[in-house]
């Protein structure tokens, strides 16, 4: 299993503040990240997993919401989550 429960306390962490705050936006979108960064590596290999490509689909959408939300309440956090994982936009 790619992600094992010592990996999601990391990433909420290192970015929620501690690893009970697994409600934090940053620590979701970084949660998030990790998984479509997984999945976009399993695409590559297997061109036509149409239901893994859903996923895909589905999750950036997640991220890309939650992000939307970050940036309208707090500015700040915003930019410094998209410095911190490196998203584009």
């Amino acid at each position: 299993m790619y992600l094992t429960k010592e990996i999601k306390e990391e990433i909420f962490a290192k970015h929620g503040g501690k690893a009970e705050n697994t409600g934090s936006a940053e620590g979701q979108i970084a949660l998030f990240t990790y998984r479509i960064s997984h999945l976009t590596e399993h695409l590559k290999k297997n061109r036509h997993d149409f239901n893994t490509e859903r996923s895909l689909v589905l999750l950036v959408g997640k991220r890309r919401s939650l992000l939307d939300y970050l940036k309208k309440t707090e500015i700040n956090r915003y930019r410094e989550i998209i410095k911190v994982l490196g998203i584009r936009k």
